[in-house]
């Protein structure tokens, strides 16, 4: 690890990428961006990986360092072609700009025309977590179209919009789904925007939200039986404080209703109330719904078309689960614990990725739907074994085979050309 110079990773990675897409011909018209962090179990004494800080951990592990990983990946098979690692304690939206200015110089060097196979501008998907005025001031500059979100919550007119304005996209691809087109500033700039309505995502919302009603109602319960009983010695502001921290989950407060009287600790009581009118008001007005905004004209892509390419960020969340796979291609553990190695790791990590979805890729082509690690078993199955022949004198004869193939192991040996590697007769 120590021969390859930290400074020359990303050229590494770009001639590996630039190769990849002219031999396997990966199509670039679509790509997804996103970022994910790691924990590692390095010191917290160690001061030769600031790679690696305390921050908001993805995996729940507030306890250990963490380091980020952002990937570019096309949704054409998912396949890697920017990554970028950073510090852990460093926000996501402040890796946009580095990503996207890589990303850019990538593309035109993998296509001079700056455009993808039939002429069109690339198009990067991305999620709300990426928004701000800075990172809309470089897209705009940039040869890239995009697609992107924005908080339902932060505008309230749109969401208050009338059923009847919200049409079906597409029937057969997006079952449930209904959408209605606008245009509004956003940004800096007059965007056009595509209001959805998903039932699906509507009914886990629904559920979600119940779910965490009825946890909070357990929380006020408890308390509220604590305070009936005289035992409890916090001063008024401080029950208040405990009552506002069971209502903070999103929307709670909108819909729980209390009351705390008395002035002493021992004369607090509590009443509250579940107003299942705001419940219904909450429930039309947000579940489901989904602000997508581009800066393509509707001429080029209807709306159809940008529902699917928001929803092509799937693939990426793919590959960030692949590589918290414990077993396969995985990122941890990660036994190094200085910045150099820890960035190695992490090439090698994003190109273990990359051999995984182009040989997913390669096989779904074929007709062979399988998982990463579905194909990777199948393959682990197909070994070789010795068979020892012993003859009436001299020393055993040996004899090299292939063990036995299931149909899908057959198809797979001969779409990689696996009979160049087995032992010949």
């Amino acid at each position: 690890m120590d021969a390859i110079d930290e400074t020359q990773l990303p050229e590494i990675e770009r001639l590996i990428v630039a190769g990849m897409v002219e031999t396997f011909q990966v199509d670039l018209s679509g790509l997804v961006l996103d970022m994910t962090n790691f924990a590692t179990w390095i010191d917290s004494g160690n001061d030769r990986a600031p790679i690696v800080q305390r921050g908001h951990s993805k995996q729940k592990r507030a306890d250990l360092r963490i380091c980020g990983l952002g990937l570019v990946v096309s949704v054409d098979g998912g396949v890697p072609l920017v990554s970028h690692a950073y510090p852990g304690n460093k926000p996501d939206v402040t890796q946009f700009a580095t990503m996207v200015g890589e990303l850019v110089a990538r593309f035109g060097a993998l296509r001079p025309d700056d455009a993808g196979p039939n002429g069109e501008r690339l198009t990067l998907v991305y999620d709300a977590g990426q928004n701000s005025d800075d990172n809309y001031v470089l897209l705009d500059g940039s040869p890239l179209h995009f697609v992107g979100s924005l908080p339902p919550s932060d505008h309230p007119d749109l969401l208050a919009v009338t059923r009847d304005r919200y049409q079906v996209v597409d029937a057969e691809r997006f079952v449930g789904l209904t959408a209605f087109e606008t245009s509004k500033a956003v940004y800096g700039k007059k965007r056009r925007l595509v209001v959805c309505h998903s039932d699906g995502l509507h009914a886990k919302q629904s559920r979600g939200f119940d779910q965490t009603l009825a946890k909070a109602q357990r929380q006020l319960a408890v308390l509220q039986a604590r305070l009936a009983r005289g035992k409890t010695r916090k001063a008024k502001e401080k029950v208040e404080i405990e009552i506002a921290g069971i209502l903070a989950p999103r929307w709670v407060s909108r819909v729980i209703t209390w009351t705390l009287t008395g002035q002493s600790p021992a004369e607090l009581r509590l009443s509250f109330h579940t107003n299942d009118e705001a419940r219904a008001a909450l429930e039309d007005e947000l579940f489901g719904k989904r602000i997508l905004f581009t800066d393509k004209a509707i001429e080029g892509a209807p709306t159809a078309q940008i529902v699917a390419e928001y929803r092509s960020q799937e693939t990426v969340e793919g590959d960030f689960r692949q590589m918290k796979d414990p077993k396969v291609v995985s990122f941890s553990p990660m036994f190094h614990h200085t910045d150099p190695k820890i960035r190695v790791h992490v090439l090698y990590c994003v190109l273990a990725l990359m051999v995984a979805r182009l040989m997913v890729r390669q096989a779904d082509q074929a007709g062979i739907h399988l998982s990463v690690r579905r194909l990777l078993a199948t393959l682990a199955g197909i070994q070789e074994t010795v068979l020892l022949y012993q003859g009436d004198r001299g020393r055993p004869r040996a004899r090299r085979i292939l063990t036995e193939k299931d149909a899908t192991a057959s198809r797979l040996y001969d779409l990689f050309g696996l009979d160049t590697y087995a032992p010949k007769r």
